[in-house]
């Protein structure tokens, strides 16, 4: 099947299938999947032009809102830390459009910057699944013991929030949290994930907060954002006729289908995992494609 805008060509069932598959299991910490799946375009399928990152941000339309549903219907959605990344990351996103296409329309360029970015997000990954290695408490037995996983929000003020999830009490600062969006807003802008496959690893490696909460604020994060990001590029689009900017929304669409029915899988499941255990699968994958981008530049 030709996709004519990004101009490639490929079985139907290869985008939906990736996104279906990498979906299931990033969802699990909270994020899209967007971030595997733009090296899968770019190296595989040969989609290098801008309007890649538009695609990205279509995908994350469509696949997120499954995720984010089982998330709220099992009452795991921590409500203060989903506004504070909606807010924080929200102006980053225009900016990182902007710079996307302004500054790094080469492949070559791009595909450095996405090393790194995707280095910093293993790395995160691999501090935090060593710091956990002696931790021996097991959400499958928890959960046989009739807990729910739910969350209760003790305290929600502009300087502090507080919460009980498990029988234990967790706390941050929103306005620590916007500051840090901002820059995240920006760098998922620039490579069209929304940001929430930066957020979501600093919340459990730095903030000290438990996998399973951050995955719903992080997956609505990248929502909101993904569709600001999606209309910007459309708008640039306009603006910038000598190359391709816009979404190729075909193709977008068919990665989206995937992700759907793999988030509502993996957000449904994600209770059952050890949270070691996903953080250890993302990282092998993303320090993977870092190292393949970055050695490939030089």
């Amino acid at each position: 099947m030709l996709f004519p805008v990004s101009g490639i060509e490929v079985n139907p069932v290869v985008p939906f299938g990736v996104a279906f598959v990498v979906s299931f299991f990033t969802s699990m910490g909270g994020v899209s999947g967007a971030f595997m799946l733009l090296p899968f375009q770019v190296s595989i399928l040969g989609y290098t032009a801008p309007s890649v990152s538009g695609t990205n941000q279509v995908f994350n339309i469509v696949a997120i809102p499954s995720g984010v549903y089982r998330y709220i219907r099992e009452k795991r959605m921590l409500w203060p830390l989903t506004w504070a990344v909606i807010i924080g990351t929200l102006p980053g996103v225009f900016i990182g459009a902007w710079v996307r296409v302004k500054y790094l329309p080469d492949p070559r360029n791009f595909k450095l910057f996405a090393g790194w970015v995707l280095c910093y997000i293993g790395f995160r990954l691999l501090a935090d699944v060593i710091k956990n290695k002696g931790k021996k408490k097991d959400p499958k037995a928890i959960q046989a013991a009739g807990s729910r996983h739910t969350v209760r929000i003790i305290e929600s003020t502009l300087r502090q929030v507080r919460f009980d999830y498990d029988g234990e009490i967790y706390r941050f600062s929103p306005p620590v949290v916007y500051a840090i969006c901002i820059l995240v807003g920006i760098v998922g802008g620039i490579y069209g994930i929304g940001g929430g496959a930066i957020v979501a690893p600093f919340f459990v490696a730095i903030v000290g907060l438990p996998v399973y909460t951050v995955a719903g604020a992080a997956l609505m994060g990248t929502f909101i954002t993904s569709v600001a990001g999606v209309a910007f590029y459309q708008y640039l689009s306009l603006i910038y006729t000598d190359m391709a900017v816009a979404p190729d929304w075909l193709l977008g669409i068919l990665f989206g289908f995937g992700g759907f029915f793999g988030m509502y899988l993996g957000a449904r499941t994600q209770k059952f995992v050890p949270a070691r255990l996903i953080k250890g699968i993302l990282c092998g994958c993303v320090l993977f494609v870092a190292i393949r981008y970055i050695v490939g530049y030089f």
